[in-house]
């Protein structure tokens, strides 16, 4: 099966249990594995967070979420109008070494982002950032 979900969404954390709700019962839908509903729902979560937190100097804000499962992968697209930032580029290497009392707070949601997933894109167009995540679905 075939199966596109597009949500229109605010900018604001109240939004997060609407997705994970949409997320779950997508998979239930298309028979997602479990780990696959859970890697979808993580992501989403920190990369609306992160554009909640730090992609625009409040004000309206919105975003476009495009979820696409086929029968070999599923695709997520998130856009939204705030600061350009490249999660590929920008997003400074993970402290993954040392003490936990050492380690600067912060820093691995993206890191756990590119990690669940087997391919992460962006692009910037029209005054808009496209991330796009892609994991095949037999893991």
């Amino acid at each position: 099966m075939t199966e596109t979900l597009d949500l229109n969404l605010r900018a604001s954390l109240d939004e997060l249990s609407r997705i994970a709700s949409q997320v779950e019962a997508m998979g239930q839908r298309e028979d997602w594995p479990p780990g696959l509903v859970f890697r979808a729902n993580l992501v989403l979560e920190e990369l609306l967070v992160n554009f909640i937190k730090h992609g625009h100097d409040g004000g309206v804000a919105d975003f476009h979420i495009t979820i696409k499962s086929e029968p070999d992968r599923l695709t997520i697209e998130v856009v939204d109008d705030g600061k350009p930032f490249d999660p590929v580029k920008d997003a400074p290497p993970p402290v993954l070494t040392g003490s936990l009392e050492d380690r600067p707070v912060g820093g691995l949601g993206l890191h756990f982002v590119r990690s669940m997933f087997d391919d992460l894109r962006y692009k910037r167009t029209q005054g808009k950032n496209h991330v796009t995540l892609v994991a095949r679905r037999d893991q």
